[in-house]
């Protein structure tokens, strides 16, 4: 290891972000081999939530078992009620993937989990690494993650952006929106948080003293901590809200209202069952309304097999759209907008999460695409 560390000193590395330093000691016949490598990936991953369109609340997610991404959904669902049945928390005051407009109203920031209580609005965003978390610098995180093998042990080490810094300003951006809609709230109501979920993730003494920080140890009480009690209900219920200091019932009836109207994520279903979740651009046959648009169906008259068939005789295969309006399900389902029949080539224009380029998919490849507002 003093090998290691001489060599780390004679060659200094330097970390870029979404990239780690993987350090390789191989031990063959008693002599130890060290190797450097820079590797462009990431090992480890922020908790994803699978979201259907309109209110973002754990109930309105509905799970199917045919892809690896339900069953991660499925996995986020029990997480989401495990934190309702532990903080109390009704359904109503329980969102997830939220989607906050910055200051300029140029690009939207997403926020995990959003709890709304008395005490305030807390805006969590939830990490899922493994290994030691550090803070170097001002602006980036270092995790780094140990393993030990038969041979060699390998070493990674990953720098962040920083997660703290990040969720502060997506915050700020949550009170400036509903400022702007017209809710004056205090901003200090607004209260960033950062749960480490797993166990195997070690936090440095200096962000273990950051209040805003939440380690794996300390989730469940920091989840009991919302639940309110008889004597606190009673006292909020008599007592101003500018004497409490806490969020009055109007209040947390208004923000909830205006936290119903954020957007979330598009989720468009494939043919094949497979769920990617974006931002539906648009489609060049295709004018619609999102404000009143809840649900897309593309519909083929017949098979995969026939539309081949019918493509070599000189036929272009149809797809029918039907759009159905946002909004509650009747007695009779979702009521019908209108349809539309395109050619099943058509492409479909839809930014994947993460990426930064469109995918341009046909079509007939997509069976449904549910709209966020």
């Amino acid at each position: 290891m003093l090998f290691v560390a001489a060599l780390l000193r004679w060659r200094p590395v330097s970390l870029r972000s979404a990239a780690e330093v993987q350090i390789f000691i191989r031990i063959t016949d008693n002599q130890q081999h060290t190797h450097i490598q820079i590797l462009d990936r990431r090992m480890f991953q922020m908790v994803q939530f699978l979201v259907p369109s309109g209110p973002k609340r754990p109930g309105n997610i509905s799970v199917s078992p045919q892809t690896g991404q339900n069953r991660t959904q499925s996995a986020s669902n029990e997480f989401l009620q495990h934190v309702r049945k532990v903080s109390g928390l009704k359904q109503q005051d329980v969102f997830h993937n939220l989607r906050v407009p910055n200051q300029c109203q140029s690009e939207r920031d997403e926020i995990n989990l959003l709890l709304l209580t008395g005490h305030g609005v807390f805006c969590i965003d939830l990490k899922m690494w493994s290994g030691s978390v550090s803070a170097p610098s001002d602006t980036h995180w270092q995790l780094q993650v140990r393993a030990e093998q038969q041979n060699f042990t390998s070493v990674s080490i990953e720098q962040l952006p920083d997660a703290l810094q990040a969720i502060t300003v997506k915050t700020n951006n949550l009170h400036s929106h509903l400022k702007r809609c017209g809710l004056n709230i205090r901003p200090n109501l607004f209260i960033p948080r950062i749960l480490f979920l797993s166990p195997d993730c070690v936090l440095s003494e200096d962000l273990l003293q950051t209040e805003q920080l939440v380690s794996c140890a300390d989730v469940e009480p920091f989840l009991r901590s919302l639940r309110e009690g008889y004597a606190s209900w009673l006292s909020d219920a008599f007592t101003p809200s500018w004497i409490s200091g806490h969020l009055s019932y109007g209040q947390m009836r208004a923000v909830r209202e205006r936290l119903e109207l954020l957007g979330t994520w598009d989720v468009l279903q494939m043919s094949g069952g497979q769920e990617l979740t974006g931002d539906f651009q648009g489609c060049q046959h295709l004018a619609l309304n999102r404000q009143e648009t809840d649900l897309l169906e593309f519909s083929r008259a017949g098979s995969a097999i026939t539309d081949a068939l019918w493509s070599l005789l000189g036929h272009t295969p149809q797809v029918t759209v039907s759009m159905y309006k946002r909004g509650a399900q009747g007695w009779l389902g979702k009521p019908l907008i209108a349809t539309a029949t395109i050619p099943s080539s058509t492409r479909v224009i839809f930014r994947i999460r993460g990426e930064t380029t469109d995918a341009k998919i046909p079509a007939g490849n997509i069976r449904s695409i549910a709209l966020s507002i």
